[in-house]
């Protein structure tokens, strides 16, 4: 499938025996990986049928470890562990004299780590399920979740999506209102706007604790919690529960590729030592992030990490993950001040970290294994050949990877160019430039364009006149006018050509007017900035409306038609003086006019299969915010006249619009 690989043949080779090597390893030394990746229910605190409690940790430079809470009045010396082989320490604690835990419901805890310099340090164990921190606090805190009723799901997990439609979501930012979000507002408020919009993914970013807020939920400090911030593990519970009621699967953010500086309650400095769970010296710090980087040849890191995938999926029915930073994991040199040429020799050598490669290879192994429908998305920006590739042929095993250099384009093209000026060609090219057989996310723009000192496509297109200009009430003006036709015919171009997935981030689909930036120093700690102001779209009074009811209609046409699952499309005209694309993908003719001035009429567009054509999405349709132009009554027949290389063809009067063979 990829010539280019051949030289390096030996290479993939190499790194297949590396993580076969480490798969006969799990099987000799855990029993296998079903029961290696179940550590959760080992390790950390576990209560047993007779009500007593285990307490278990790795912290192999520790001299002692004795665990202090509300139970024992904070006494930090009555409960030791016991040390075990390998760095492992254990407690037992019998139940109480009438038979409850010793440690209850909603109790405080924490780890008393002895050093062997004879420090005594505070910390929360790794594998806490559940952190909350005090208003007046700075340091979280480690709670003991074990709820007298715990959430029973309900619902099946829907089918896993042909055409994937995702919306990525943040549960904090999703209210209208200044403040912290939380999960019930997204199950009872945003989850309905959702599944109306027509997406059928949603991937829920922030979700792995983080104490600092304004991190975007990148800065992780435990990473079996769900974050407090936004409610209780059992209303995520509930969220995820409601979404599959609806027919939505649930990706998680996994942040598995750097973690959290903090000690007191975060995983640096668990033991005492600047190693554990990552690299010693500069190679656990990554330069840029400002973070600990993974020892991915750890065994209990692989363990730590394995079994953290399997907790999201089994606890809170995630239906699987988009790995965050894997261009950071596989290069040594994280990516920092490496272009990435697309030469091949780039991907091999020793730059490549292998020990973070195998351990891709094995989480991805083990989740399509264990979880025949499970979803998995990479974050890379290098062009890793084989990302997307089965393992067993020698890949990396992800279903997807996100299509990065869409959105970068199309910010070129705003900053850079006028209209008139667009290459068409150029843009062609971005859209359709991924290997064969390699499935790609496209998405017209990124989250991080979101925030403060960046810009959405809306922001690039319309700026100050979106806070004065969008009343439906008044003719719109120029750039108004501009923006609005823009917006949609970007996101439908990027939709139809750019991959076999789509994503949105909340809010860009009707074009959210503000920037995003969460409260800190700097803005006086405001939440003015950090929230989704949804009800712009309630009232067609504001032409926010407008772009919401043409991106539901372009996601429920995809669910209709299946372009997203369809073969790459076929691309008849990339014409660039008269600014105009077409292409046919699924049976579904694209005619996409950019000229800021030119319409036309008796345009000759090539087609495959013969017969009568309707309109069926039509960005100029007066609903969406367009002029009208065209009338949907109009059938277009095809002649037996070749064109462009199809034996049929016909004539259309082109603006942007999709049409369908009856």
């Amino acid at each position: 499938m990829d010539p280019y690989l051949k030289p390096f043949e030996n290479d993939v080779q190499r790194r297949y025996g590396l993580f076969k090597k480490q798969l006969t390893l799990l099987e000799e030394a855990e029993g296998g990986f079903d029961q290696f990746t179940r550590s959760y229910k080992s390790y950390g605190v576990q209560r047993m049928p007779d009500n007593s409690l285990v307490f278990k940790e790795w912290a192999p430079a520790a001299e002692a470890l004795f665990l202090t809470g509300d139970f024992n009045g904070w006494d930090n010396f009555s409960h030791p562990y016991t040390k075990k082989e390998f760095g492992k320490w254990e407690l037992h604690i019998p139940p109480k004299e009438d038979k409850t835990p010793a440690v209850t419901h909603n109790s405080k805890l924490k780890v008393v780590v002895h050093t062997r310099a004879g420090e005594r340090l505070y910390r929360i164990s790794p594998w806490a399920k559940y952190v909350t921190r005090h208003e007046k606090s700075v340091i979280y805190d480690w709670v003991h979740w074990d709820p007298p009723q715990p959430y029973i799901h309900k619902h099946p997990r829907p089918q896993k999506p042909r055409s994937l439609r995702i919306y990525e979501s943040h549960v904090g930012i999703a209210s209208p209102e200044g403040k912290v979000a939380s999960y019930s507002n997204f199950t009872h408020n945003v989850l309905p706007r959702i599944k109306d919009l027509g997406y059928n993914c949603i991937q829920l970013m922030a979700i792995m604790e983080h104490a600092y807020y304004a991190s975007f939920g990148y800065q992780v400090t435990s990473f079996f919690a769900a974050s407090s911030r936004f409610g209780t593990p059992e209303e995520l519970k509930e969220l995820i529960d409601v979404a599959h009621s609806l027919g939505i699967i649930v990706l998680l953010d996994a942040v598995h590729s750097h973690a959290s500086k903090n000690t007191e309650d975060g995983l640096n400095q668990f033991d005492g030592s600047d190693s554990c769970f990552f690299h010693s010296g500069p190679r656990g710090e990554h330069s840029l992030w400002d973070s600990k980087l993974f020892n991915y040849s750890s065994w209990e890191v692989l363990r730590f990490l394995l079994s953290n995938l399997r907790w999201w999926l089994e606890e809170y029915r995630f239906d699987g993950f988009r790995f965050d930073g894997v261009t950071s994991m596989l290069y040594h040199h994280h990516g920092i001040g490496s272009g990435f040429s697309g030469d091949y020799a780039e991907y091999f050598g020793l730059q490549v970290d292998e020990d973070a490669l195998v351990y891709l290879m094995l989480a991805n192994h083990i989740l399509h294994t264990l979880y025949e429908d499970c979803i998995t998305i990479a974050e890379e920006v290098s062009g890793m050949p084989n990302l997307c590739c089965p393992v067993q042929e020698g890949g990396l095993g992800f279903d997807y990877r996100l299509a990065m250099a869409i959105p970068d384009k199309w910010i070129q093209i705003l900053k850079e160019f006028k209209d008139e000026d667009w290459d068409m060609g150029n843009i062609v090219h971005t859209m359709t430039n991924r290997r064969y057989g390699e499935k790609c996310i496209a998405y017209a723009e990124s989250h991080d364009q979101a925030l403060v000192g960046d810009k959405t496509l809306a922001f690039w297109l319309m700026d100050k006149e979106m806070y004065t200009s969008m009343s439906a009430l008044i003719p719109m003006n120029s750039v108004i006018d501009r923006g609005i036709q823009l917006h949609k015919m970007i996101r439908l171009l990027t939709h139809s050509l750019g991959g076999e997935g789509y994503l949105n981030f909340m809010g860009n689909e009707f074009g959210h007017p503000e920037w995003l930036d969460f409260p800190r120093v700097g803005n006086n700690e405001s939440y003015h900035y950090a929230r989704r102001q949804f009800n712009l779209v309630d009232t067609d009074r504001l032409r926010y409306w407008q772009l919401y009811a043409f991106d539901r209609d372009m996601n429920r046409t995809e669910d209709k038609y299946g372009w997203l699952a369809a073969p790459p499309a076929n691309i008849s005209v990339k014409h660039q003086g008269d600014k105009v694309i077409v292409f046919e993908r699924a049976n579904v003719i694209f005619i996409f006019n950019f000229h800021p001035t030119n319409s036309y009429s008796s345009y000759r567009v090539a087609v495959g299969p013969p017969g009568k054509y309707k309109i069926k999405l039509d960005s100029d349709g007066i609903q969406y915010g367009g002029h009208g132009r065209l009338d949907h009554n109009t059938e277009f027949f095809t002649e037996p006249m070749e064109f462009k290389n199809l034996p049929n063809s016909m004539l259309v009067i082109n603006i942007a619009q999709v049409i369908k063979n009856e």
